[in-house]
């Protein structure tokens, strides 16, 4: 680490003779430099950002759901070190566009002063040397620490970044722990590297069901940890690695792609399966374990519930699953029609999930939630200075953006017609003409389309194009509404296990019973928002009872049996009611200490008190 002397003298000979004496700065801080001058950036001026507007953000955030979904667990055990340090973590994409600000309240107001917040690129480009963009740029972890920025209105920041890379060498994103450059964070960037390795270990477990994997180390302790080699092997060709497996063959990316396990390793990938070690070509002996390859038509359960793919859900639909998972292989459309909240989207997720286009990007469009006007610029791209009020650096374009993955186009019946015209030529051709340049570019993508509509019928009212439809209709998947399980108790205990978390909050057997004779007109959507609210609302070790339920349930006639039972005064429920109704009594009418003697919270007394005629009154 550079004294904060040693940073303002080289600070000083280079923004005045270009160069620095040797040892000042790291070398990567230097070429940092060195690459914001030939940009033509000041030391003085003001960073170059054009943050997103709040449709734009909203949408990148979409885009981007599945890599923080996929980042969550480490980013939630930084948060802790974050905020016990003053800092902030951060989670960027590929391009270094923040999406994610968690941490010290008191430090993130003052490090969005400096832009560093959702929506604002942190590239180079932009912003000069900085932790997030000099990370992306060299490919590997670095801290920049106060003047070791480039621009001096970032000098008030100490910053640790390491970029996330796939399995097949391409740059996820970056994940970043910043805070004030006065405080030192010793073990930051040695915390973000090790996360950024687990996010990369996490990314072998679907979508190589294919392959053979090995998962190989010198230091056999080391098995079954992120710092253990990864390597996928599809027909004797490496196709994937992790970074540690990449370093222990000697190794770059460049290699995955080109090079057989021949040329790599002395021993047969038999001699790992049988003896639990082989040499590489240099003789050093890697011990591991050898994973063979499983059929595609066995889907993994743990890779759908990544997906997020409910396993009663999995259950009802999965032969259908598997079928869409051979069918988007074979690059066929498909076509998966359903009403409000069925899971359209947790489907197409999940064939995504599952398919052999997994490592490559699920872009989601919704059709009905863009406007006209911008719909065609958002889904086909369009070159700086296509029209008036767009971007100075253009944009790519959805299309373009899902090249090599799944393109998903949500509520296609709601595409005007103008664009499904568009949409079907670059279908049949297989490319993309941006706004504002004739030159057409090559796309290659799997499509999932969905619908609440009649298609059929929007094509005899001519409110949808036949040659369209028959285009993405090839495949098509029906999904049931919720109202029609005929599993719904065991579905609501799985949603229940999966939100409730650490919370422990029960269901009363009335409660529950009440929730699965619902009709749930928002199908899975509405049940789960109904379960995330009723455990938001709860005490810690509660047990919910029909009163917690909201009144469009619990007034439904599903629910009069059970509302019969709870007014036996004989009942469980009534005996509680009548203990709550003395316990308040005596202690005159204080709800506090009622509560305290009773075990329970004073909210909860009130609210299961509220259902009866009047709400208790008495002291606070």
């Amino acid at each position: 680490m550079a004294s904060s002397q040693a940073i303002l003298t080289a600070r000083r000979h280079f923004f005045t003779g270009g160069t620095v004496p040797p040892g000042l700065v790291p070398s990567p801080i230097l070429r940092s430099w060195s690459r914001c001058a030939a940009l033509g950036l000041e030391g003085a001026a003001l960073p170059r950002i054009e943050p997103l507007t709040r449709y734009e953000l909203a949408i990148a955030s979409e885009r981007n759901e599945a890599f923080r979904r996929l980042c969550r667990p480490e980013i939630e055990s930084l948060h802790a070190d974050a905020e016990a340090t003053d800092s902030v973590v951060i989670l960027t994409d590929a391009a270094g566009l923040v999406l994610d600000v968690i941490g010290s309240i008191g430090f993130a107001d003052r490090a969005a002063r400096v832009a560093l917040r959702p929506g604002v690129p942190w590239s180079e480009q932009t912003t000069g040397t900085n932790a997030i963009g000099t990370a992306l740029t060299e490919q590997s972890a670095i801290e920049v620490l106060g003047g070791e920025h480039y621009l001096e209105c970032n000098r008030i920041l100490s910053c640790s970044a390491a970029p996330i890379i796939g399995p097949r060498g391409e740059i996820l994103g970056v994940l970043d722990l910043s805070g004030p450059a006065a405080i030192h964070q010793a073990y930051a960037l040695r915390l973000v590297k090790l996360a950024a390795e687990q996010i990369e270990h996490r990314l072998f477990e679907q979508g190589f069901e294919h392959c053979e994997v090995m998962r190989v180390h010198t230091d056999s302790v080391m098995l079954g940890t992120p710092r253990e080699g990864v390597l996928a092997f599809e027909e004797d060709r490496l196709v994937a690695a992790n970074r540690h497996g990449l370093r222990m063959l000697g190794l770059t990316k460049e290699a995955l792609g080109t090079v057989t396990r021949q040329e790599l390793f002395q021993d047969s990938l038999a001699s790992l399966a049988d003896k639990g070690s082989l040499r590489d070509a240099r003789g050093t002996v890697l011990r591991g374990k050898l994973e063979q390859p499983n059929s595609r038509k066995s889907i993994a359960p743990g890779a759908l519930r990544h997906a997020g793919f409910d396993p009663i859900f999995e259950d009802n639909a999965r032969a259908a699953l598997a079928r869409a998972i051979r069918v988007v292989n074979a690059d066929v459309p498909v076509l998966v029609l359903g009403e409000t909240g069925s899971g359209k989207e947790v489907f197409s997720r999940a064939v995504h999930a599952a398919s052999n286009r997994s490592m490559k990007p699920f872009i989601a469009v919704n059709c009905a939630a863009l406007p006209e006007t911008l719909m065609e610029a958002e889904l086909f791209g369009y070159e700086p200075g296509a029209f008036t009020g767009a971007r100075s650096r253009g944009s790519k374009g959805r299309l373009r953006e899902a090249d090599g993955g799944v393109l998903f186009l949500d509520e296609i019946g709601d595409m005007p017609l103008s664009l499904q015209a568009r949409l079907l030529r670059v279908l049949q051709d297989r490319e993309v003409l941006p706004l504002g340049n004739g030159k057409p570019v090559p796309v290659d993508f799997a499509l999932i389309c969905a619908t609440n509509r009649d298609l059929t019928a929007l094509v005899k009212e001519g409110a949808f194009r036949a040659d369209l439809y028959f285009r993405i209709a090839q495949y098509t998947v029906e999904l049931q509404p919720l109202r029609a399980s005929t599993n719904r108790h065991a579905l609501i205990d799985s949603l229940w296990d999966q939100l409730c978390g650490p919370a422990r909050v029960s269901l009363s057997p009335q409660a529950r019973e009440c929730l699965a004779q619902h009709d749930w007109p928002g199908n899975f959507r509405q049940l789960a928002g109904c379960l995330r609210a009723l455990i938001a609302l709860a005490e810690p070790g509660e047990t919910l009872g029909l009163e917690a339920l909201p009144a469009d349930i619990r007034s439904v006639a599903s629910c009069s049996t059970l509302a019969e039972e709870k007014s036996d005064p004989d009942s469980l429920e009534a005996i509680s009611r009548n203990a709550m109704r003395d316990a308040i009594s005596v202690a005159n009418g204080n709800v506090s200490l009622a509560a305290r003697r009773l075990g329970i919270s004073r909210s909860t007394l009130y609210r299961r008190l509220l259902s009866d005629a009047g709400q208790p009154t008495g002291k606070m």
